[in-house]
């Protein structure tokens, strides 16, 4: 929630250095008691929220020990869902205000703000990020709906101009927005996962004064299942071209089960991807297209033996050894 240490903080750091501006508190390594549970600062959850339906807040965030691969701190921040009278309420952590309006989770009175007047709830930015990176593990209590589609968590950057921004967008919301950034995401089985999101720029505002982001434990309000559960470490704003070798999205990839049967999962693909997969003397079995960040590779027709898998997204390459059981 507050503010006051970090900017002091930041002062201290960046005094006589130009800096781009970055998150207050990304690294979530600073919280707060507050009344019903504590936040993380420049960070706010359903218990400094606001609406007429705020007296029904419950926590549904906490610090956690559980920190992403080669992090330098020690806190990462958790949020899950929760069910109140047979409704999902989805966890929410955001740099603005929750308003809590209405019983119907996707109601129109439900929403995330930028308060301009509060500096609690508002993160300045004047400065143009290609992309926001950040690390998440998310489990939910079931990777899939009754229709076997993917349960996925979200998060949703909005870079806009000097108004109260609100996420989801209204009429007038849409007026002010320079850029976003938005991410939905299924299980990471239980592993952290780096993301790293480019900002499109389309406006149709061009004058960046405040950036609004959001993490939520399903893409849909009300969607989900009870303790679906999201941690969240080391946010940070890009200031790089997205293309260089140093962001290349194959070397997060992960593949598995291996040995595999008759599902291969490629795990943490951002961008439109080829694959190949050859056998050791390079005889090609398969070939196509990944595009969402879980791929499922049917491979029960390929015969038992050790393959490559050989992925190439625009100049970067990778090659994966699995085995086929």
């Amino acid at each position: 929630m507050k503010k006051t240490s970090l900017i002091l903080l930041t002062f201290l750091i960046t005094f006589g250095i130009q800096a781009q501006t970055q998150i207050d508190n990304g690294g979530f390594e600073v919280w707060e008691t507050i009344p019903g549970g504590s936040e993380p600062e420049n960070w706010n959850s359903f218990l400094t929220g606001g609406g007429s339906l705020s007296s029904m807040a419950q926590n549904q965030i906490a610090s956690s020990t559980d920190v992403r691969p080669g992090s330098s701190g020690t806190k990462s921040v958790n949020i899950w869902s929760n069910e109140i009278v047979g409704i999902i309420a989805n966890g929410n952590i955001t740099l603005g205000r929750i308003n809590m309006g209405s019983v119907s989770p996707a109601d129109a009175d439900n929403y995330n703000r930028t308060i301009r007047s509060n500096p609690d709830f508002n993160q300045p930015l004047t400065d143009s990020p290609t992309g926001i990176k950040f690390w998440v593990k998310f489990t939910p209590k079931s990777d899939t709906d009754g229709s076997g589609n993917p349960y996925n968590a979200r998060m949703k950057a909005t870079i806009h101009d000097d108004y109260d921004y609100r996420d989801p967008e209204d009429a007038t919301s849409q007026d002010h927005v320079v850029a976003t950034a938005v991410l939905n995401y299924p299980s990471t089985n239980g592993e952290w996962v780096e993301m790293i999101v480019p900002f499109t720029y389309n406006g149709p505002a061009t004058d960046p004064h405040y950036i609004l982001v959001t993490f939520a434990t399903n893409e849909a309000p009300g969607g989900g299942k009870k303790n679906d559960k999201v941690w969240i470490d080391d946010v940070e704003l890009l200031y790089v071209p997205l293309n260089i070798e140093k962001y290349d999205y194959l070397s997060n990839v992960s593949v598995y089960p291996n040995p595999a049967k008759d599902i291969l999962v490629v795990d943490g693909i951002q961008t439109a991807t080829e694959y190949i997969i050859t056998s050791v003397i390079g005889e090609q079995v398969a070939a196509g297209n990944l595009s969402q960040i879980t791929t499922h590779l049917n491979i029960a027709q390929i015969n038992k033996g050790v393959y490559l898998l050989q992925l190439k997204e625009g100049q970067n390459t990778r090659t994966v050894r699995f085995i086929k059981e």
